[in-house]
Formats: C-alpha cells, structure tokens, sequence
C-alpha cells in the first residue's frame, strides 16, 4: 500500500513539475531588444523601441499559453518607448471578448545598443 501512494506521488511529481517549469518559462513578461536601424527611432535625442515592435512582441508574449494571460486579438502602443530606465507607456488592445485591454509597459535598463523592458499582464 505505501509503495503504491509513493508511486502515484512520484508520478503525479513527473508529471506537474515540468509543466509548472514550462509555464514559469513561457510566461514571462520581460524583453530584451536591439536598438538598431530597425527597431529604433530617435525622440528629443534619446534612443527609443518602435512603438510597433513593442506591440508586436508583447502581442506574442502576452498569452503563450492558454492558462497564462488573455487572449488579444490586436494590440497598439500610442509611441516609442524611450530606452531610458524607468520610462513608461500604456498599449491597448482588444480582448476576445471585445473588450478594451491596457498593458503597461515599463524600460528597465538599457544600453547604446539594446533596451530590457517588462509588460503587465
């Protein structure tokens, strides 16, 4: 009898462990990206990310599973977010139910050549 609650233990472990390890890693809110040609635009001399890049990426990131996030449909940000520590905007976006959806946005650090930024979900 121990041995078979020990079994279904250890496999219920095999089982939920690396699901949570998949889930922790998917769900992440945090963005790391080029500042370059591309992606970069120049507002009052300071380097900033598209706003169409910050969109797209947290379009993806949003809902990559369907027991993390909400699934939009569209998302926008109003402008480019300036690749200075602590600089904010608010994108918004349609849920699937039609309604209005806010994320803000926030830069976390950045460097001449790349910008680290976080979404809430």
């Amino acid at each position: 009898m121990r041995s078979k609650v020990l079994g279904a233990v250890v496999g219920v472990a095999v089982v939920v462990v690396p699901l949570v390890l998949v889930t922790h890693e998917l769900s992440g809110t945090e963005s790391t990206t080029s500042l370059d040609k591309f992606s970069a635009v120049t507002i009052d001399g300071q380097q900033a990310l598209k706003p169409n890049i910050v969109a797209g990426r947290t379009l993806g990131m949003y809902h990559p599973l369907p027991w993390v996030g909400t699934s939009i449909g569209d998302l926008s940000c109003p402008a480019a977010l300036k690749a200075v520590a602590g600089a904010t905007l608010t994108c918004h976006g349609t849920s699937a139910d039609g309604s209005l959806i806010d994320v803000p946005v926030r830069t976390v650090s950045a460097t001449s050549d790349s910008i680290t930024w976080v979404f809430e979900r």
